[in-house]
């Protein structure tokens, strides 16, 4: 998403040489109309511009007069791909993002085939037993079992190599050799991969405190465990936690839980009301962070911690952790038939 789509906000009282100026200095080819609630009204193009011009409109003419009014737009959490496909099956380069009848963002074509180079930090756990997964981990860490032709850690690599991200820490315990023999320095796969072991299981948080001192200097740090597969944007998931300048963020997926009886509420022996299989519904951690140097710097070399802890932590001292909820394919490949659905998935995902 651009940085600078708020620059190409108009009112509907706007001029249209205003609307030309923008087009001009912006260079993304459209401008947004939009009313004092940032809600979407119409688009303007160069076309646009073009046709009043020739229909002999004066330039001081407001731009509602020209605008697009049935504008293409799409969901903010809408996936690349889909954006992709959509713009080029409409043949537009631009297309406007909306939360809740709001503008909250602008998509380019250009933009999106623009392969970025991000250098933060991405710190991938891979030192656990698996032992839910025994007897196939009995003689393989979990990371490197095969879903499709390739290890779990080779696809959840890829899709951040996928994404712009070129500096890679993997924490190891069980089975080191095996890691650090497939993936090496990272050179064949165009990164570098570092590693840090623990003698003994620190848990997710207390790994950051083997980082070394050489990371990218001010960086936030993307954390994800190495038994995860998903298709979470982590260019947003970044974007997000910079613009909230946080300390720390925690992705989080919805889970419902259906109560398999009524539900009977009342004061004293009278009943209130009666709620037949209520649904609650939570935000369950799901296993990725980003996480701010001051977090990092917080934790002490060999000093054990679960990151959920150490999250709590910080936001005792400051209350600056915030949450990124996923919509997109998320698995924790945790038991045997998460194993099993990961074989089933991992062909219709496009992440190998």
């Amino acid at each position: 998403m651009s940085y600078e789509w708020k620059n190409v906000l108009l009112s509907p009282s706007a001029t249209i040489i205003k609307a030309l100026d923008i087009l001009d200095k912006e260079a993304l080819r459209i401008a947004l109309v939009v009313d004092k609630k940032q809600r979407l009204l119409g688009v303007i193009t160069d076309g646009d511009v073009r046709r009043g011009i020739l229909n002999n409109l004066p330039l001081d003419t407001p731009v509602a007069e020209i605008m697009s009014t049935s504008p293409i737009t799409a969901c903010v959490n809408t996936e690349k791909e889909q954006l992709v496909k959509l713009m080029e099956s409409k043949g537009i380069l631009a297309i406007p993002l909306i939360k809740e009848d709001r503008v909250v963002g602008l998509e380019t074509l250009h933009h999106l085939f623009e392969r970025k180079i991000h250098h933060n930090p991405v710190f991938i756990m891979a030192g656990g037993f698996g032992t839910r997964l025994r007897p196939l981990t009995d003689k393989c860490p979990k990371p490197m079992l095969k879903i499709g032709n390739k290890p779990i850690l080779e696809t959840v690599i890829r899709s951040f190599i996928k994404a712009g991200f070129v500096n890679f820490y993997i924490s190891t315990h069980y089975m080191p050799e095996l890691i650090q023999q497939y993936f090496g320095d990272g050179s064949e796969l165009g990164v570098k991969i570092c590693y840090v072991h623990e003698d003994s299981p620190l848990g997710t948080g207390g790994a950051l405190g083997l980082l070394p001192e050489d990371l990218p200097q001010g960086l936030p740090l993307i954390m994800m465990n190495g038994d995860v597969l998903t298709k979470v944007d982590f260019e947003r998931l970044l974007d997000f936690h910079t613009e909230n300048k946080a300390d720390a963020t925690m992705c989080v997926r919805e889970y419902d839980y259906q109560i398999p009886y009524g539900v009977i509420n009342g004061e004293g022996n009278k009943i209130i009301s009666m709620v037949e299989k209520p649904i609650q519904r939570f935000f369950v951690n799901a296993g990725i962070y980003v996480v701010s140097p001051r977090i990092i710097q917080s934790v002490p070399q060999n000093h054990h911690i679960d990151m959920p802890t150490l999250l709590e932590l910080h936001m005792n001292e400051r209350n600056n952790v915030f949450m990124f909820p996923i919509h997109e394919y998320w698995l924790d490949i945790g038991r045997m038939d998460d194993f099993n659905r990961a074989q089933a998935d991992i062909h219709t995902l496009g992440v190998l």
